[in-house]
């Protein structure tokens, strides 16, 4: 009966056996094709610039196509021009066409150029693919100009109507959204660098991707919420790189009353283990106010955050209730049993009657922020992408995505975590936590809702949150005690277990893979390729592709990042340097410098038939088939 209703359905688009035949024919024509190249990437925090090269050079695909398809005929500088051109077409024309320049000839070469390019591509995609990527106002010209052998007259109505800047433009991103067939964002968007909301402004507009959630991500989305422990987070994360610019003037969350508050409460604390981490470009009245406000907000951290542990009992983190622990004659603090002297005795703020609880100023500023976050409406659209286009892992061609880990147990069996007195592992614990993620944001039961946003926090620093991976998060530790061994943040086994075949077979057979081909891709954790540790773990069953973009990992891991290609030609790990900066890329004709690893090469080309893709398309090359059978013995009518 379902599938009766779901072919009249099918009907409704394809009312003939000509129009269900035609289909048919096209879409198995799109399974010949070379399989599109999935692209790879993670832990962007905030280094927009870099990310963005990236993307729009297809992380070095630009830079093929050109070379194959102009081959011998441009030069080596010609070839870098016409990169640079694509990737910032409205930036490299502002710099290049000047008086100087005859600008019509430089007009008709760049479009010639452009079309060659646009020409190649169509070898590997369908005509509908080439014709969307255009702007409904370009498509049938460009259509004329590819099949006409590039008449010099529509040229010449371009650069006379003054259109030939916007076509070029238009020709460059089709060009650009060509390159990658999916993009598989694997967390951390937020977090140190300076513009994650440019990042998200990216992703909105990239037609084929999905996203898995980071720790970073999940805390902007419960500060985005109003949930306090992760407001408290963001904030105190902002202002200790000194990015407190992201909240100001990326989205226009008022801060002001939390400044207020910070410079008076702490006007003569010298804030004792609160500096900067890396070197903002700030001047000292900027440093001195960010330094102000990390302790304001860590202190609250500490407040909010015991609230939290007391309403949430199963999530078992009463030990992170450290603050009523301080002893003020002493100048010490009991961690985990033991005695630790403290670096900071200054707590202008805390009642040691009663020390978890706000004082009104901090109520004032706390509710301040609340309300901020939740009325930001940039802040609640980006939000919306991560939810909408993302979720806690997502498998794909037998590849298993996510950001950090799936809680082990130290002899390789899936960890169980309680959440509300139910306990969860593997699969289950990853469905569990998703579920309740989107309850945060649409559950209509209050209760839900708290559980959701809760967990938002839990999910930032809980042991078993598949998005920590740590045994605990040391803030108040790092802030307050000098000793390292306090500081220790033990990460979860499933860290030492990458090259354990088995460990990582009763994984996949959790979650319902093939085993023998199965993937994971996950980030995370930088991989420190500089001291000779390998990204590739147990002969390639796990890839984790943090590398470093982010400027303040890169001492730690000696590159700029990695990214993943998989296409028609098998899997690839792409390392990149530290990018020069879209100025000088585009006066130096100069993109992302990067190298390649084949992880696989397959002896046959991949097409989109031996893809995920190819069995959604033959299963409906399957319903259309019975469609025309439904036509022609009459059990469906042909609207003719």
């Amino acid at each position: 009966m379902k599938k009766a209703r779901y072919l009249e359905l099918l009907s409704e688009s394809f009312p003939t056996t000509q129009k269900a035949a035609a289909e048919i024919a096209r879409t198995m024509g799109k399974l010949a094709l070379p399989k599109p190249a999935e692209l790879y990437i993670s832990d962007i925090h905030g280094e927009y610039e870099a990310f963005a090269n990236i993307l729009r050079t297809g992380c070095g695909k630009l830079q093929k196509v050109v070379d194959e398809a102009f081959d011998d005929s441009l030069t080596e500088k010609e070839k870098a021009a016409l990169v640079c051109l694509i990737c910032y077409p409205k930036e490299k024309m502002a710099c290049i066409l000047t008086d100087e320049f005859e600008t019509a000839e430089w007009y008709e070469e760049a479009i010639s150029k452009l079309l060659v390019l646009l020409d190649y591509l169509s070898l590997d995609h369908t005509h509908n693919e080439i014709t969307n990527a255009l702007p409904e106002e370009f498509r049938a010209i460009t259509e004329d100009l590819l099949a006409q052998d590039y008449p010099v007259e529509l040229v010449s109505s371009l650069i006379s109507t003054m259109t030939a800047e916007a076509y070029i433009e238009a020709l460059c991103v089709a060009i650009r959204s060509l390159l990658v067939g999916k993009l598989h964002m694997v967390g951390d968007v937020y977090d140190r660098g300076p513009f994650p909301d440019l990042i998200m402004d990216e992703l909105e507009a990239c037609s084929n991707i999905d996203i898995q959630w980071g720790n970073h991500d999940i805390v902007w989305m419960g500060a985005a919420i109003g949930q306090r422990g992760c407001i408290a987070h963001v904030v105190r994360n902002c202002a200790r790189y000194g990015n407190l610019s992201i909240l100001s003037d990326a989205y226009g969350i008022n801060i002001l009353p939390l400044a207020t508050f910070a410079l008076e409460a702490y006007k003569d604390d010298p804030c004792v283990g609160y500096g900067l981490k890396g070197n903002p470009n700030l001047s000292p009245q900027e440093i001195d106010l960010n330094i102000k406000i990390q302790k304001a907000m860590a202190i609250l951290q500490f407040k909010v955050e015991a609230k939290h542990i007391d309403d949430n009992p199963s999530f078992n983190l009463e030990d992170r209730k450290i603050l009523h622990k301080i002893n003020l004659e002493t100048n010490t603090v009991e961690v985990d049993g033991i005695e630790y002297e403290i670096t900071d005795p200054v707590f202008p703020t805390v009642d040691w009657t009663d020390p978890y609880k706000l004082t009104d100023e901090e109520e004032v500023v706390m509710s301040s922020l609340e309300q901020a976050f939740r009325n930001c409406e940039k802040l609640q659209r980006h939000m919306a992408l991560l939810l909408k286009k993302g979720s806690l892992y997502k498998i794909e061609n037998n590849t298993l995505m996510f950001h950090a880990c799936v809680p082990l147990n130290q002899d390789g069996s899936l960890k169980e975590v309680d959440i509300y007195g139910q306990t969860y592992k593997g699969k289950s614990l990853f469905d569990a936590v998703d579920r309740y993620v989107r309850d945060a944001f649409t559950a209509k039961d209050p209760q839900s809702r708290k559980h959701g946003c809760d967990l938002l926090w839990y999910l930032w620093l809980g042991e078993g949150s598949p998005l920590f991976a740590k045994s605990k998060m040391a803030t108040f530790e790092i802030y307050l005690i000098e000793d390292k061994a306090a500081r220790k943040e033990v990460k979860n086994s499933f860290y030492s277990l990458l090259e354990n075949a088995d460990v990582l077979d009763n994984i996949f057979k959790d979650f319902g893979m093939d085993a023998s081909t199965a993937r994971i891709v996950c980030g995370h954790t930088p991989v420190k390729v500089k001291d000779g540790e390998d990204p590739v773990k147990c002969g390639g069953k796990v890839i984790i592709i943090d590398g470093g973009m982010s400027s303040a990992y890169q001492t730690t891991t000696g590159i700029a990042g990695f990214t993943l290609v998989s296409n028609s030609e098998g899997v690839r790990l792409v390392s990149h340097q530290p990018f020069v900066g879209s100025v000088a890329a585009i006066q130096l004709d100069k993109t992302v410098e990067s190298t390649e690893r084949i992880i696989n090469e397959p002896q046959h080309m991949i097409q989109v038939a031996d893809t995920d893709e190819g069995k959604r398309l033959k299963k409906r090359i399957g319903d259309l088939e019975k469609l025309i059978s439904s036509y022609r013995s009459g059990k469906i009518k042909e609207v003719k």
